[in-house]
């Protein structure tokens, strides 16, 4: 088929790109002159900066994400830099663990092997450079992977790898350290595992400034794989901060991939060829203002509520959402839906900046016992109360085995009947199923504890309830349990250090920046709820009145909620309060949490957003839930019922 009508659609697009900005858009600052001042060093090998935009497509939510993504963004993308972002806390977990058992591995062998592999000379010839995380806990074993598929292919291209976020040679020098949520100090845990420092975008840049093709990081923050490309295409200096903050927006909109194009929308089902799903496309200006949009011809959806859901996912406080760069200021941010767009696109505006903490954040893993989950369905009348009695009855009869043992009892057992809304606690509504799946997981501190509970679980197929089938993937395997431990480490006491073509090129000290850390602005009148709104005798469900979005960090999950109509705000705002969301996630937080439940306005976007503190049961690899990240919190809210308001379907109709 001709590229000829690709072409004509893509000049389309830059010039309803540049019409669109004449009409909607507010310019931000380009650089100055101090900072580029501030900068010189590091622009030594840069090109002179552009002035048109930049397209940056991002592949990959995480490690395990579809390899469909690839070709799809490098064959409908028009792109000019292809990002990918693979690390999670619970990754680093599994990666760090992978590396204790191989010492070359410890990266996402898929990023070699399934996205750069087979389409290393499509994404040669287009000119397409790559920027990823996948280095994990060993970025330069990645590093030489890559270059031996380069080698393969016969191509030249140049490789270049960020280290320095390991602190584990640090080690002896960190015997106390300032926490991260509290500030204040404590030992590290003796079990150590692993120590990373969240890195920023700075270092990116400088691999791109120095030629690379393919950048790979070990630990970063999610954004910085796109904040880099665009400080390194435009010029932005360290100190250019409302720059940084909309480049870091849209790293933030697209670094979990087709979660800003459709993927667990609300409204799922408006969301065409799931089979099809598109992935993100950022179009980014010089002034930061960006298009969002995904390639022709895909499927899901791209729009206001799409693109909104994302912005409040896994965030806090949004007026201080800190990054090692810049301290983002999202509160105030504009989404506008663009007509005329294959699959939609939005406009995105609004994001400022301030100087960062002079402190990188750090999230180390300690060995904390072990664990084991069992998973068994069970059918047939009264499925859930006999999951239950057999959940129950095993833990009993293990329970009495570790006593005769002399043993030690289980740190924490964890039974949940899924299909009987134990999720819920008392907002369940379903107490009766014909079908019901027994999630069982126990914490102990030794192994062999363990492994017992796991020989137990099978004989429950025929020595209890009827209409047991079966062991979901078989006996429990019982793994080690790495948890979380955050804490904060003085940027000046890290060296970052840049390798091009597998040699050290650069070393990278950042002292902070020069001004010092703000504290957020105090809380405006427009936060404030509006007590003369009028009231009535309606009663709505959430979801009648806005979208959700749930996520997590470490023990802590975030609730975004964002109004479908500008008119529903002020009623969310007085209705939706604080104490109403802790009481009814008040089964999932631990019991004597003070200021469990806090909430955050982002007006730009009409939206709330909720941190629930210790709501996870530890969070991630450490949580024995059926939902350790909170997945499904946004959806459980969507049922809460407000009352006593007045007709709001005919406030917009």
């Amino acid at each position: 088929m001709s590229s000829f009508p690709r072409v004509l659609r893509l000049a389309d697009r830059c010039n309803r790109w540049r019409f669109l900005k004449s009409r909607f858009l507010r310019a931000s600052s380009c650089v100055n002159v101090s900072s580029r001042e501030t900068d010189r060093r590091a622009t030594a090998y840069r090109s002179p900066a552009r002035t048109e935009p930049v397209r940056i497509g991002c592949a990959s939510g995480f490690w395990g994400d579809t390899a469909a993504s690839v070709p799809q963004l490098i064959h409908g993308g028009a792109l000019d830099f292809l990002v990918f972002d693979y690390l999670s806390e619970i990754t680093m977990s599994l990666l760090t663990a992978a590396r204790t058992k191989t010492p070359n591995l410890g990266y996402a062998p898929d990023f070699v092997h399934v996205a750069l592999a087979p389409f290393i000379n499509d994404i040669h010839r287009k000119g397409i450079r790559v920027v990823s995380n996948a280095g994990g806990v060993n970025p330069l074993a990645c590093a030489e992977a890559i270059r031996e598929v380069i080698r393969k292919a016969g191509l030249d291209l140049k490789v270049a790898v960020v280290t320095g976020d390991d602190l584990m040679p640090h080690r002896s020098s960190l015997s106390e350290v300032k926490m991260a949520a509290d500030g204040s100090t404590r030992p590290l845990p003796r079990s150590l595992h692993s120590m990373n420092a969240y890195l920023g975008a700075l270092p990116i840049r400088r691999c791109l400034d120095l030629g690379a093709d393919i950048v790979v990081t070990g630990r970063c923050v999610d954004s910085a794989v796109v904040t880099g490309p665009l400080m390194h295409s435009f010029g932005w200096g360290r100190t250019d901060y409302d720059l940084l903050a909309s480049g870091s927006l849209a790293g933030h909109l697209i670094e979990c991939g087709a979660q800003s194009t459709g993927g667990v929308f609300t409204d799922w089902h408006k969301v065409p060829d799931w089979d099809l799903m598109g992935f993100p496309v950022v179009e980014v200006s010089s002034d930061g203002s960006f298009l969002l949009s995904k390639p022709p011809g895909t499927g899901g959806l791209v729009s206001f509520g799409t693109a909104a859901e994302q912005l409040v996912y896994e965030i806090g406080d949004p007026r201080r959402y800190l990054l090692p760069d810049v301290t983002c200021d999202f509160s105030q941010v504009l989404i506008q839906e663009v007509a005329g767009v294959d699959g939609g696109a939005v406009m995105v505006t609004g994001a400022k900046g301030s100087p960062p903490s002079r402190d990188y954040k750090v999230c180390a893993t300690y060995l904390d016992g072990y664990r084991a989950t069992a998973v068994c369905p069970v059918g047939g009348p009264r499925a859930a109360e006999k999951a239950r009695r057999t959940a129950e009855s095993i833990i009993r009869r293990t329970k009495r085995m570790l006593e005769q043992l002399k043993l030690e009892d289980f740190s924490s057992v964890n039974i949940q009947i899924l299909g009987a809304e134990d999720t819920y606690g008392a907002n369940a509504r379903c107490q009766s199923s014909r079908e019901a799946v027994i999630w069982m997981a126990a914490h102990h501190k030794q192994k062999k504890a363990l492994e017992i509970f796991a020989r137990e679980i099978a004989p429950a197929g025929t020595g209890m309830a009827p209409g047991l089938t079966g062991i979901v993937g078989g006996r429990p395997r019982v793994s080690p349990v790495l948890k979380p431990f955050f804490f904060l480490h003085p940027k000046a006491e890290l060296k970052v250090d840049v390798h091009v073509g597998g040699e050290l090129a650069e070393t990278l000290e950042e002292a902070g920046p020069d001004t010092l850390e703000q504290e957020a602005p105090p809380t405006s009148a427009q936060e404030e709820p509006d007590t003369e709104l009028p009231s009535g005798p309606h009663s709505y469900r959430l979801e009648d009145l806005a979208f959700t979005r749930s996520g997590d960090k470490g023990d802590s999950a975030n609730v975004g909620v964002i109004a479908r109509h500008p008119l529903f705000f002020p009623y969310l705002k007085k209705h939706l309060t604080s104490s109403v969301v802790e009481d009814y996630f008040s089964h999932v937080i631990e019991p004597g949490t003070e200021n469990a439940v806090t909430r955050y306005t982002l007006p730009g976007i009409h939206g709330l957003n909720f941190v629930l503190q210790s709501s996870l049961g530890g969070g991630g690899v450490a949580s024995l839930r059926s939902d350790p990240q909170g997945k499904a919190y946004g959806q459980m809210l969507l049922d809460v019922k407000l009352h006593g308001l007045p007709d709001l379907k005919s406030l917009v109709d």
